[in-house]
């Protein structure tokens, strides 16, 4: 038993005695790239450690023979490996600034297609969450379009449609929590401009059934505790709302409810509180 013992940990230890020889005869054929003068052998290198997977490695050589084949046939190659490295180690907001410069130096390069995609593709992976601030995924939707726009034919298109869905999507629901948030703060008037804005501009959301009850709700709230000179132009505007969303979602599950509403604006309309709000 002692010599089994003996026998497997000279095992583990020769193990671990090639691991170290190789990850160090790694590092040294490494270190002689990065000294090499030879721009050739730097680039060729380059791309063998991009295509192993090595992206860190890859973006180190590159970014340096950037400016060293500026004005080159290679030039465009160089821009673009570089982006796709840095997309490779997760820094997509390097990557898609690297993708957008491509486009503006090359805008006739062979890698045009793809780099105006992964654009939009970078932004869409930095887009935040829909508490947040949404610059990054207006963003990411121009480049999507525009990447769509210019290559209509691309077998990306699908793909650029969906991520565009899903990115609008985000934003309707961020504007859903604003409506929401000034709901529950009992600003209605706030509520209505939020939910109306978000219905006009994403007419097609899949929040739509619930956008519009809550629109129907918030205004119907706002119009019963309005002052007396406005109530009545309220109260018409909440019960042409309930008429358009029965209209079109007649089998509602909000449906008992904005009946309700219903039946209370009809009457409000036809009689005067004693006191204002």
């Amino acid at each position: 038993m002692y010599l089994c013992a003996m026998l497997m940990k000279m095992r583990n230890f020769t193990f671990l005695i090639l691991v170290f020889l190789l990850m160090f005869s790694s590092c040294s054929d490494y270190t002689k790239v990065v000294k090499s003068t030879d721009y050739e052998f730097k680039y060729k290198k380059a791309i063998e450690y991009y295509e192993s997977g090595d992206f860190v490695k890859s973006s180190t050589l590159l970014k340096e023979l950037i400016n060293i084949v500026r004005g080159t046939s290679r030039a465009d190659k160089v821009y673009y490996y570089y982006a796709k490295s840095q997309f490779g180690i997760k820094d997509n907001l390097m990557a898609g600034h690297y993708f957008k410069s491509l486009l503006k130096e090359f805008p006739r390069s062979e890698f045009a297609e793809e780099s105006q995609f992964m654009v939009g593709y970078c932004f869409y992976l930095d887009s935040p969450g829909p508490r947040l601030d949404q610059q990054v995924t207006h963003d990411a939707i121009d480049a999507l379009q525009l990447f769509i726009n210019l290559y209509p034919k691309s077998a990306r298109v699908d793909e650029a449609n969906r991520l565009i869905i899903e990115l609008r999507d985000k934003l309707v629901y961020k504007s859903y929590l604003s409506g929401k948030l000034y709901y529950d703060m009992n600003n209605y008037k706030a509520a209505v401009v939020a939910l109306t804005t978000s219905l006009k501009e994403f007419p097609d959301t899949k929040y739509r059934e619930e956008l519009m009850y809550m629109l129907l709700k918030a205004k119907y709230l706002l119009a019963v505790k309005s002052v007396e000179d406005k109530k009545r132009d309220r109260l018409s505007s909440a019960l042409d709302e309930y008429f358009t969303f029965v209209d079109e979602y007649p089998e509602s599950k909000y449906r008992k409810e904005v009946e309700k509403y219903h039946e209370t604006t009809a009457k409000l309309l036809n009689y005067k509180p004693d006191s204002k709000i």
